[in-house]
C-alpha cells in the first residue's frame, strides 16, 4: 500500500510541475475514469442491462472527461469528441460481429481449474461482454489520435487560414500516417509486456505455435490489438474530414457575417 501511495504522489507532483492546472485535472481524471469503469462493470452484472449500451455510455463519459474536463471546451476538443463518437459507433458494430464469429467470449481452458467451483450460468451475455472489453481497451488510443489530429489541423489552419478543405483533409491524413505506426506498436508491445508471464507459461507447458495461437487467452488479446489498430486507422480519415469540414465551415460563416456587416 505504501508503494502505491508513493507512486501516486510522485505522479501527482510530476503532473503538477509539468502540466500545471491541466496536470491536476489530468490526475483527477484518472480517478473519474476509474469510477466510470467501476460503475459500468457493476451495472453489467445485471442481466437486464445491455453491455453494449453501457459501454457506449461509458465511452461517451470517458471521452467527455478526457477531452472537455482536461482540455476544456473549445473547437479542438469538440471536433475530437465528434470524431471519437463516430468511430466508437462503427467499432461497436464491427467488434460485436468479430466477437461472435471468433468465439472468444468466456473463459479459456487455462482458467478452468480456478473457476470450476463457480456456476457459469449467471445470465450475462458473454459475447457482448467480450465486445465491451475490446472497445474499452481501444478508447484511450482512439482519443489520443483524435485530439492529436485535431490540434495539428487547427494549428495548420491558424497559420494558413486560406487553405482549401481538400488540402486540409490531406494534411490531416499525413499527420495520421505518422501517428498510426507508433500507436499500433504501442498497443502491440503493451500486450507482450502485460502477458509476458503467460507466454513463458505456454513455453513451460510445451505448447506448440498452433496451440498458442488458438488459445482463447492469446487470441483474445491479439484480436483486441487488431481491433484497436483498426480503430486507430479508422479515426484518422474520420477526424481529418470532421476537422476539415468544421474549420472551413467556420471560415465561411465568419466571412458571411463580415460581408453582412459591411453591407449594412
Amino acid at each position: 500500500m505504501n508503494v502505491l501511495v508513493w507512486l501516486a504522489a510522485i505522479l501527482f507532483i510530476l503532473m503538477i510541475v509539468i502540466g500545471g492546472k491541466k496536470g491536476v485535472r489530468s490526475f483527477l481524471s484518472l480517478f473519474l475514469n476509474f469510477g466510470v469503469l467501476f460503475v459500468t462493470i457493476f451495472l453489467m452484472t445485471n442481466p437486464k442491462n445491455s453491455p453494449i449500451v453501457l459501454t457506449f455510455i461509458a465511452c461517451t463519459i470517458i471521452s467527455w472527461i478526457s477531452l472537455f474536463y482536461i482540455n476544456e471546451k473549445n473547437s479542438k476538443t469538440i471536433t475530437a469528441f465528434i470524431s471519437t463518437m463516430i468511430t466508437i459507433v462503427i467499432l461497436l458494430f464491427f467488434i460485436v460481429v468479430v466477437t461472435e464469429k471468433s468465439m472468444i467470449q468466456g473463459f479459456g481452458e487455462e482458467s478452468t481449474e480456478e473457476i470450476s467451483i463457480f456456476s457459469l450460468y449467471i445470465g450475462v451475455n458473454f459475447v457482448q461482454i467480450g465486445a465491451s472489453v475490446i472497445i474499452m481497451s481501444t478508447i484511450g488510443a482512439i482519443l489520443d489520435v483524435a485530439i492529436s489530429i485535431a490540434s495539428s489541423m487547427h494549428e495548420i489552419f491558424h497559420h494558413n487560414p486560406l487553405i482549401s478543405r481538400k488540402k486540409l483533409f490531406t494534411s490531416g491524413l499525413s499527420i495520421g500516417k505518422d501517428i498510426l505506426g507508433t500507436d499500433t506498436n504501442t498497443l502491440f508491445f503493451a500486450f507482450f509486456g502485460g502477458y509476458l508471464g503467460l507466454l513463458i507459461w505456454f513455453k513451460d507447458l510445451n505448447y506448440s505455435i498452433g496451440e498458442i495461437i488458438n488459445s482463447k487467452v492469446f487470441s483474445t488479446e491479439l484480436i483486441t490489438i487488431f481491433c484497436a489498430g483498426i480503430g486507430i486507422a479508422a479515426i484518422i480519415p474520420i477526424a481529418s474530414s470532421v476537422n476539415a469540414y468544421y474549420l472551413v465551415k467556420t471560415r465561411e460563416k465568419v466571412r458571411a457575417q463580415e460581408s453582412a456587416s459591411h453591407s449594412k
